[in-house]
């Protein structure tokens, strides 16, 4: 279990501050999604990968350990990340910060949005946030990690 601080949350939202692309199309969101997925196959992770723009599912597999039930996750994830512009990691942890269940303290449909790790904001610079990329399968910080590595290194290939 992480601990959770001010500094912890501070660190999530940087990530997403940092984490931006300079553009995304078609082409990016396919290139992002096969990247994880060969994230996942690499290490034998039983992960589903979603990327979306503009709420239109651009990528998306799974590899074997999934169920049917990931993909319910992932919508589940995705719909916090469109709601309230942040990663569904970091709106569940600043829920559990203040110890109030996120559902209750967003006024929210627990079976239509889901704050755990994983759904990530796709942010265009100068442009803001236009889409989601999420992995469901692992523990949510794991769903987390994958996903900020998965960025990183994405846009690091990009130059």
């Amino acid at each position: 279990m992480t601990f959770i601080s001010q500094e912890f949350l501070d660190d999530l939202l940087a990530q997403e501050e940092r984490l931006q692309f300079p553009a995304f199309d078609n082409d990016t969101a396919i290139g992002l999604g096969l990247h994880l997925m060969e994230l996942g196959r690499a290490r034998g992770l039983p992960i589903t990968v979603d990327v979306r723009r503009a709420g239109q599912q651009l990528f998306h597999a799974a590899l074997p350990g999934t169920a049917a039930d990931n993909d319910e996750w992932v919508i589940r994830k995705n719909a916090v990340v469109m709601r309230f512009g942040h990663s569904s990691y970091y709106m569940g942890r600043r829920a559990a910060l203040k110890d109030v269940p996120f559902h209750e303290a967003m006024l929210v449909d627990p079976l239509a949005y889901a704050a755990h790790g994983g759904a990530f904001p796709i942010r265009v610079i100068g442009t803001g946030l236009v889409g989601t990329v999420t992995v469901s399968g692992l523990p949510q910080n794991e769903d987390h990690a994958l996903v900020v590595e998965a960025i990183e290194s994405f846009l690091a290939r990009q130059g």
